[in-house]
C-alpha cells in the first residue's frame, strides 16, 4: 500500500516540476531533457532506467537525481542514451547522476549500442564535493573504455563548464547549436578575475568558436530540433559497434557508370581554384555526402558518403582554401577523421590535389611537424580499405601521407593530368637550376620527365591511370575487391601516435 502512495505523490510532484521546467527551458529557447529524448528517438521506444535513483542524501524535489538515462531506437536501431535536466541543480554532477550515466555507457559496451549524451550542465555538483569529482572521473573512464568499440555521440544542449567539457570532448562526435551551446573551462567571470580579459560566454565558448577555431564541434546547427536530426542522419551511415558493418542501403543507383562532368571542374593549369565538393557530388551516389568538420580546417574536407550505397569515409584537399595545402588543423581534424574510420570498418577514399604541407614560421613553431606526424601514423595504422585518386597534384610529405604505396595504400589511381613528385616545377628548378642560363627550358624539360604520373605508374607506385569520368566506377569496383581485406598486425597493447 505504501509503495502505491509513493509511486502516486512522486507522479503529482512530477507532473508540478515539469510544468516549472517547461516554461524555465522555454525561457531560453531550449527544449526540456524529456522533449529532446523524444524527439531523438523512434516516436514510442524509449525506455528509461533508474527513474527513482536520487542523492544519497534526502533532497526534496530532485527527480532522477537531474539525469534521465535509458534505450531506445533510431530507425529501428537500438542506441542508449542520457539526457541532462538543467532544470534539476542546473544539470550537475554529482555521484548517483554519475552512476546513472556510467550504467548506460557500461550497457552500450556490453551490448554493442551506439551511446548518445544530451549535455546540458553546469559541472561538478559542489556540495557533494570529491563524490562529483569521483563521478567525473568514471564517466571519463567510461569513455575512454568506450572508444573504438562503439560510436559515441555528444549533443551539448546548454552550458558545459568545467569538468563537464571532456566527456563530449572525449566522444566521437560533438554537436553544437547557436546560442544555446557553451563549452569551457572556466568561465567569462573566472577569466576576468585571473588575466583581466573581459569576454562573453558566446565569444569564449560558443558554437561557432568551437566549430570554426578549437575544432571541438563537429557540427553546428541553428536550433535542438535541427540537430538532433542530424544526429540521426550520422547514426545512418555508423555501425553500432567495431564488430559490424556500417549500414547497406538497398536501393538502385542509376549514377553507377562514367559522370563527363569531372573533366571540366578540374582546371589543368596546377595554379587555378576549383571546389573539390562539386568532384565529390559528381564521384558518390547522389546527395549521400554528411561532411563533418565543415566549418573547421577547411583546406581540407572530411565526411561520409555512400558508394554504390555502401558507407566510406571521404578525406579531400580543398583547392578554394589555402591551395589544399595540409596545415596543423587539417592534420588534426584528418586524422582523428582516418582513426574513427579505422576504428568503425569504414573503406577510406582519399580525394588528393594538394601541393604540400603549408610552409612557415608560425606552422614550424607551432609543431606542423608533430601534427604531421599524427596524420601520417593515423593512415599507416589504418587497416581498412585505402584507395586514393590524385587528382591534379601531391607534392612532397603530402604525397606520401595521402597517396603513398608505402604507407600501404591498397589502390593508388591517378588521372592523366596529375603531377606527382617531390615539389612542383619552380621550387625544383630553384634548387637544381639556380645558375642555368635557360632556366624556363630546364623547367619544361622537368615538367615534362617528371611532373606526370607515367613516372609513378611505371615504378609500380600508381596502380592505374584513369580517365576523370570513369573515377566513379573504378572505385565501386575497387572497393568490391577490397570487401574481404584482412590484415594480421604483430601483437601489441597499442601504438604511441605522436599527439
Amino acid at each position: 500500500m505504501s509503495w502505491k502512495i509513493n509511486l502516486k505523490d512522486l507522479r503529482e510532484k512530477k507532473y508540478s516540476l515539469k510544468k516549472i521546467a517547461n516554461s524555465k527551458q522555454r525561457k531560453h529557447g531550449k527544449l526540456t531533457a524529456r522533449e529532446r529524448i523524444n524527439l531523438l528517438l523512434d516516436k514510442g521506444s524509449f525506455h528509461e532506467l533508474d527513474l527513482f535513483v536520487r542523492p544519497r542524501y534526502e533532497e526534496e524535489g530532485l527527480i532522477c537525481d537531474g539525469v534521465i538515462t535509458g534505450f531506445g531506437l533510431i530507425d529501428g536501431r537500438k542506441v542508449y542514451v542520457y539526457s541532462q535536466d538543467f532544470t534539476q541543480k542546473g544539470g550537475t554532477v554529482g555521484e548517483m547522476h554519475a552512476k546513472k550515466i556510467q550504467k548506460v555507457i557500461n550497457l552500450a559496451i556490453k551490448t554493442g549500442h551506439p551511446i548518445i549524451g544530451i549535455e546540458d550542465s553546469g559541472g561538478a555538483r559542489i556540495e557533494e564535493g570529491i563524490h562529483s569529482l569521483e563521478g567525473y572521473a568514471n564517466i571519463f573512464y567510461g569513455n575512454a573504455k568506450a572508444s573504438g568499440i562503439v560510436p559515441q555521440i555528444s549533443v551539448v544542449l546548454g552550458p558545459c563548464a568545467g569538468g563537464a567539457v571532456y566527456s563530449p570532448a572525449l566522444t566521437d562526435f560533438v554537436f553544437m547549436v547557436k546560442g544555446i551551446s557553451k563549452m569551457f573551462i572556466t568561465g567569462p567571470k573566472v577569466v576576468k578575475s585571473v588575466l583581466g580579459e573581459k569576454v562573453s560566454l558566446e565569444n569564449l565558448g560558443g558554437a561557432q568558436i568551437h566549430a570554426e577555431l578549437s575544432g571541438i564541434a563537429h557540427f553546428e546547427d541553428s536550433s535542438e530540433t535541427a540537430s538532433l536530426m542530424r544526429v540521426r542522419k550520422l547514426l545512418s551511415y555508423l555501425p553500432s559497434n567495431n564488430m559490424s558493418d556500417p549500414p547497406l542501403l538497398k536501393r538502385f543507383d542509376k549514377g553507377f557508370g562514367s559522370s563527363r562532368k569531372l573533366s571540366s571542374i578540374v582546371p589543368s593549369d596546377p595554379k587555378k581554384s576549383y571546389s573539390m565538393l562539386k568532384i565529390i557530388e559528381q564521384v558518390f551516389d547522389k546527395n549521400s555526402f554528411m561532411e563533418v568538420h565543415s566549418r573547421f580546417a577547411k583546406n581540407i574536407i572530411t565526411g561520409f558518403a555512400r558508394l554504390n550505397n555502401s558507407v566510406v569515409g571521404v578525406v579531400a584537399n580543398q583547392p578554394e582554401n589555402l591551395a589544399g595545402c595540409i596545415d596543423i588543423d587539417a592534420s588534426a581534424k584528418a586524422s582523428r577523421f582516418v582513426r574513427f574510420c579505422d576504428s568503425f570498418n569504414i573503406p577510406i577514399v582519399n580525394l588528393v590535389d594538394t601541393p604540400g604541407y603549408l610552409p612557415g614560421k608560425d606552422q614550424e613553431h607551432r609543431g606542423i611537424i608533430k601534427h604531421g606526424a599524427d596524420l601520417l601514423f593515423a593512415y599507416a595504422e589504418a587497416s581498412v580499405p585505402k584507395v586514393s585518386i590524385v587528382l591534379r597534384k601531391a607534392f612532397g610529405g603530402a604525397y606520401i601521407v595521402l597517396a603513398s604505396k608505402g604507407l600501404r595504400y591498397d589502390a593508388v589511381l591517378s588521372w592523366p593530368i596529375a603531377r606527382i613528385a617531390v615539389m612542383g616545377s619552380q621550387q625544383a628548378a630553384d634548387i637544381l637550376f639556380k645558375d642555368h642560363e635557360d632556366i624556363k627550358t630546364m623547367i619544361d624539360e622537368y615538367e615534362k620527365e617528371f611532373l606526370n604520373p607515367y613516372a609513378a605508374a611505371e615504378a609500380g607506385f600508381v596502380d592505374k591511370i584513369i580517365e576523370p569520368s570513369e573515377t566513379r566506377k573504378e572505385l565501386i569496383n575497387i572497393l568490391d575487391l577490397l570487401k574481404t581485406k584482412r590484415v594480421k598486425r604483430p601483437a601489441r597493447k597499442h601504438g604511441n601516435i605522436p599527439l
